[in-house]
């Protein structure tokens, strides 16, 4: 088995993992797969494994979406898919890589600031929504946008379980709209997907370790983990870019 495998099956077992546990891995996922396709391509291959998650947790959570809620963030996030499409057709590999360790960095940053400080701008429904728009452009030039869209949902005022149905269904979603774009650009195509496959029987592991350890993880310990993670992955970026 070559590398392209063991990156891929790495890259599947943490998705799986962060969809069915405690989740904010994704700053991670990309990194990962940009050791062997080190471009924007790395978002064609990701994103059958993020559709299958996704199909996974709306079938898990399929009561009490809010699509009120929905209704009023996707417009912004479609456009945002849309700018994003277009940023990723005028930059070349080395620019990508150096806007993505950018990204982590940021959305790092923005994880860090919340947990010290109440996001008090949020209550300005024109930042609220702007989330929308931001959460599409990062999503699609990164695949990053959890922090953003989190931060969105939380000012709904949702109960949990409406949180976390909604949560899932709009990132359901979104990823489905970045599908024609990712397609139009040549990021994905029956050759990227085939290469995707290989990621499987990490995404399959593991969702069973995430769904069965969740309990026994400490959330607080191992998002610092994360995060340090992150930063290594954005500091390798930088430096070999």
């Amino acid at each position: 088995m070559d590398t392209t495998f063991w990156v891929l099956s790495v890259a599947g077992l943490i998705t799986g993992f962060s969809k069915f546990s405690v989740g904010g891995m994704g700053l991670l996922i990309l990194p990962v797969v940009m050791m062997v396709f080190p471009g924007p391509e790395a978002l064609g291959i990701l994103i059958p494994l993020y559709i299958i998650t996704d199909m996974m947790a709306v079938y898990s959570y399929r009561e009490q979406i809010s699509w009120r809620v929905l209704a009023r963030f996707l417009p912004l996030a479609f456009l945002g898919v849309l700018i994003g499409g277009h940023f990723l057709s005028n930059i070349d590999a080395h620019q990508f890589v150096s806007f993505l360790g950018a990204i982590i960095v940021a959305m790092i940053a923005l994880g860090l600031y919340l947990d010290l400080r109440p996001a008090t701008f949020m209550r300005n429904p024109l930042a609220a929504y702007g989330m929308g728009f931001m959460g599409g452009v990062v999503s699609t030039i990164a695949n990053a946008a959890g922090p953003l869209f989190s931060l969105f949902l939380l000012e709904q005022k949702l109960g949990k379980e409406s949180y976390v149905s909604t949560r899932a269904w709009g990132f359901f979603i979104i990823n489905l709209a970045k599908i024609p774009m990712y397609i139009s650009l040549g990021l994905l195509s029956a050759k990227t997907t085939e290469i995707s496959l290989q990621a499987l029987p990490g995404l399959a592991i593991g969702a069973f370790i995430g769904f069965h350890f969740l309990k026994k993880v400490n959330p607080s310990q191992f998002k610092w983990l994360i995060r340090v993670m992150s930063l290594m992955a954005a500091a390798k970026l930088f430096l070999f870019s």
